[in-house]
């Protein structure tokens, strides 16, 4: 079996103009040399493809693999990390993680959150501003809390993401409207703890493999866990695990979720208490960062007693027993056509 890995270098990017922000979501070298050697240690021979353009290049060429590793960001438009799993599916190769619905459906927060509340599980109000006029429309409580609809990584979040009054409302989306040049999503501001839920396997057989509430400390230039503490979180930002009842609260609202959305393999759901201490689901993340050092879903697994090669194995697991219930499938398939 040959494993193709495919990715966004966030040094190639950077080396074409790209910005630190831009690039923000990508991966290090240190990160693929990582999942490679890992995979390597669990028996799967590897080939490192690259990023979407790469790929198009290698598939043009004749090259197959029997599964694809993928975590590959994407660069453009607001379905940019269903395209690679989108090609995959053209041409019938297995991949690793979430399918293009799923990728392109949880990259819009505001389209997610509508899914997420209509079954039922818990999410702040919301609005999403298209236009700056539709800032008029907005009748929810302050405080609010703003962000564009399309970003990870803390992207288009800082001080002034919180907004108490109507004029900063308007200035916070008119800044990121025109800065993302993509809608914004206003939520009623949750003001309890934030916790994020990493989760491995799908549907029926996800289950949680630890929950780590995320404290901003007075440290932090910001009072928010924005892009700026993302990037520049040691000595500003602590991590514990949750136990007892917010580990129990916060893996039932995760797991409703990630089922309810179609997630696969292996990811996170972030989440937020509202002033009941009841979690309210924030976003989904289903393709999360994979750093073994420095990423929250590897970080928390560690805590919980998951080392970094047994998070891989059960991604990789997770992933094997679909493409073997798919591959068997096919086979009932081709079998009914022949009687």
């Amino acid at each position: 079996m040959r494993i193709g890995l495919t990715y966004d270098l966030r040094s190639d990017y950077l080396k074409q103009g790209y910005s630190e922000e831009e690039t923000a979501e990508f991966d290090a070298e240190v990160t693929i040399d990582a999942i490679e050697k890992t995979l390597n240690e669990l028996r799967y021979p590897t080939e490192r493809i690259g990023n979407i353009k790469l790929l198009v290049n290698s598939i043009a060429t004749g090259k197959r693999w029997d599964l694809v590793f993928n975590i590959t960001e994407g660069m453009y438009g607001i379905g940019r990390e269903a395209q690679v799993p989108a090609l995959l599916d053209a041409y019938k190769i297995p991949y690793v993680f979430s399918d293009p619905l799923v990728m392109a459906l949880t990259l819009h927060k505001g389209h997610t959150k509508r899914v997420i509340r209509d079954y039922g599980i818990p999410t702040a109000d919301f609005a999403v501003i298209e236009t700056i006029e539709d800032v008029k429309k907005v009748n929810l409580p302050y405080p609010l809390f703003v962000k564009p609809v399309a970003e990870g990584t803390g992207k288009g979040i800082d001080a002034k993401s919180k907004v108490m009054l109507p004029f900063q409302l308007f200035e916070a989306c008119e800044n990121l409207l025109n800065k993302y040049n993509q809608p914004v999503l206003v939520e009623t501001y949750l003001p309890g703890r934030e916790f994020t839920v990493g989760i491995v396997g799908t549907g029926s057989k996800a289950r949680v493999v630890g929950v780590m509430e995320i404290v901003v400390t007075a440290k932090a230039p910001e009072a928010v866990y924005s892009y700026t503490t993302k990037e520049n979180w040691h000595g500003v930002v602590e991590y514990s695990l949750a136990t007892g009842r917010d580990l129990e609260a916060c893996s039932k609202v995760a797991l409703s979720a990630w089922r309810v959305l179609g997630c696969r393999d292996g990811g996170r759901i972030d989440l937020k208490m509202d002033s009941n201490c009841v979690p309210n689901f924030i976003e989904v993340n289903p393709l999360a960062g994979i750093n073994p050092d420095h990423s929250d879903l590897p970080m928390l697994a560690r805590k919980n007693g998951i080392p970094y090669k047994q998070l891989i194995r059960m991604i990789m697991n997770s992933a094997m027993s679909r493409v073997k219930i798919n591959a068997n499938l096919n086979l009932v398939k081709s079998y009914a056509t022949v009687r």
